[in-house]
C-alpha cells in the first residue's frame, strides 16, 4: 500500500487566476514577437460561373461582319416583282367570263344588280348562240352560267305562242312552258345517265339559251300569216338551235353515244317548231 501511494503524482489544484495570467502572458508574447504576416487576397477566378441554361455553349466562332456595300449590292441584284397588269376593259366583262373575284351583291343598288344580270345574259348568249372561239370547249363557255336567261326565253316563247293562238291562250302558254321546262330537265338527265360530264344547272342553262333562235322565229311568225314563210323561218330557227346545242351536248358524252344525247334535243326543238307552225 505504501508503494502505491508513493508512485502517484499529486494533482495541483486548479486556480482560475493562474489560468488568466497564463493567457495574458501568451498574448503579450505574440505581440512582442512581431507583426503577423497577412497573406494577400486571391483574385476571383476568371472562368465564368456555371450557367443554369440547359443549352451547351458552342465553340463556333461568330461569322465575319458583312459590310453595308456588299449587302446593298445583294439587295440590288435581286429582281423586283413585276407590277400587276392594269385592268383591261370593263370589270363586269371579266366577271362574266368567269375570271376574277365574285362581286359583292349584298350592298349594291338594285339598278346595278339588274344591269349586271342583263350583261351576264348578253355575254352568255354570245357564247352559246353566236360563233366564238370558246364554242368547242364547254369548260370555258358559260363558266358563269345563270338561269335568268333560260327562264326569260322560255317565258317569252310561251307568251309568243299564246299570243298567236286565237283561243285558249292560257292553256297554250301552260303547255309550252311545261314542254320546255320539263324537256330541259329530261334532256339533262339523259346526258347524265349516258355518263356525261356536265353540271346539271349548267346543262339547263345551255339548253335554255339554245331556245333563242326559236324565240326569234316565233316572234317573226307571230307577225306573218303565210304558212310557207312560217315553215321556212321555223326550219332556219331549228337549224340554228341545233347548231348551237351540238358542240356542248356532243362533247359532254362519249363519242360513241353522241346520237343518243343529240336525238332527244332535236326532238324537243322539232316539237317546239311544230307548235309555232300549228298554232293559229
Amino acid at each position: 500500500m505504501s508503494n502505491s501511494h508513493s508512485d502517484t503524482i499529486p494533482l495541483r489544484p486548479s486556480n482560475s487566476q493562474s489560468d488568466i495570467d497564463e493567457i495574458r502572458s501568451l498574448i503579450d508574447d505574440s505581440v512582442h514577437s512581431g507583426p503577423a504576416v497577412v497573406l494577400p487576397a486571391r483574385h476571383p477566378a476568371t472562368t465564368p460561373p456555371p450557367s443554369s441554361s440547359p443549352f451547351i455553349s458552342s465553340n463556333i466562332p461568330p461569322p465575319p461582319p458583312v459590310s453595308s456595300s456588299s449587302s446593298l449590292q445583294k439587295l440590288q441584284s435581286v429582281p423586283a416583282a413585276p407590277p400587276p397588269p392594269p385592268p383591261v376593259g370593263n370589270s363586269s366583262s371579266i366577271v362574266a367570263n368567269g375570271f376574277g373575284p365574285p362581286p359583292n351583291t349584298l350592298t349594291e343598288p338594285v339598278l346595278d344588280t339588274v344591269k349586271r344580270d342583263l350583261w351576264r345574259i348578253v355575254s352568255n348568249l354570245k357564247l352559246v348562240v353566236f360563233p366564238n372561239p370558246f364554242r368547242e370547249d364547254p369548260g370555258k363557255a358559260l363558266r358563269d352560267w345563270d338561269l335568268w336567261g333560260p327562264f326569260f326565253f322560255i317565258v317569252f316563247l310561251g307568251v309568243a305562242l299564246s299570243w298567236s293562238a286565237s283561243v285558249k291562250k292560257s292553256q297554250v302558254f301552260a303547255v309550252a312552258f311545261a314542254l320546255l321546262a320539263a324537256g330541259a330537265v329530261i334532256l339533262t338527265l339523259n346526258v347524265l345517265l349516258l355518263g356525261g360530264h356536265i353540271i346539271f344547272f349548267q346543262s339547263l342553262s345551255l339548253l335554255g339559251y339554245c331556245l333563242f333562235p326559236l324565240d326569234v322565229g316565233a316572234l317573226i311568225c307571230m307577225l306573218k300569216d303565210n304558212v310557207v314563210a312560217k315553215v321556212i323561218i321555223v326550219c332556219l330557227a331549228l337549224a340554228w338551235s341545233s347548231w348551237a346545242a351540238y358542240p356542248f351536248m356532243s362533247s359532254a358524252v362519249n363519242p360513241n353515244r353522241k346520237a343518243l344525247a343529240l336525238y332527244p334535243v332535236l326532238l324537243m326543238y322539232l316539237s317546239v317548231g311544230f307548235l309555232i307552225i300549228a298554232i293559229d
